[in-house]
């Protein structure tokens, strides 16, 4: 036995990592402080923020679900030495309120070489923690269902939802 444990290698028929990760409400917050909403748009495209508002403002809650969501789908790439390519992860809510997930660029070519095909994504949190869990679908990329990614007129905050992602490079 190797002195330190080693996963085998993703892309084998029905051998898939899971990602999870949990991210703190306090810490955002703080980031929000020190260096204003716009920080937010290093790691979040437009609509991705437009999700995360509501009629009181920016949802800390909301946003702290897309940023685990956007670490655990990446989790799932199992890349080395690679930093995580936020604005290439696009979280977005479906009309249903579940999370949608497009990779992109980086992102899908990861994905691609991993052989992941899909991702399910589940998100929850309160008051002090957000976190996600993804588990990637083996397979060859679907097509997007129905093209873009959905437009919302009345974001609401995310809550408990489960979703998946779809690879489109």
């Amino acid at each position: 036995m190797p002195a330190r444990p080693t996963a085998p290698p993703a892309g084998g028929l029905g051998w898939a990592h899971l990602g999870m990760d949990i991210v703190s409400v306090t810490r955002v917050r703080r980031l929000r402080s020190e260096y204003g909403e716009e920080f937010f748009g290093r790691m979040l495209d437009p609509g991705e923020l437009d999700d995360c508002r509501t009629s009181a403002g920016l949802d800390l809650l909301g946003l702290c679900g897309r940023i685990a969501a956007k670490e655990a789908a990446f989790k799932t790439l199992r890349v080395r030495g690679v930093l995580l390519p936020w604005r290439d992860i696009v979280v977005r809510r479906a009309d249903g309120g579940w999370p949608l997930v497009h990779l992109r660029r980086r992102a899908a070519e990861y994905a691609a070489q991993a052989g992941i095909a899909e991702i399910t994504v589940s998100i929850s949190h309160d008051v002090d923690y957000a976190v996600a869990v993804a588990a990637p679908i083996l397979g060859d990329p679907a097509p997007p269902a129905g093209g873009d990614l959905p437009e919302r007129t009345s974001p609401e905050p995310l809550s408990g939802t489960t979703g998946t992602v779809r690879s489109t490079p």
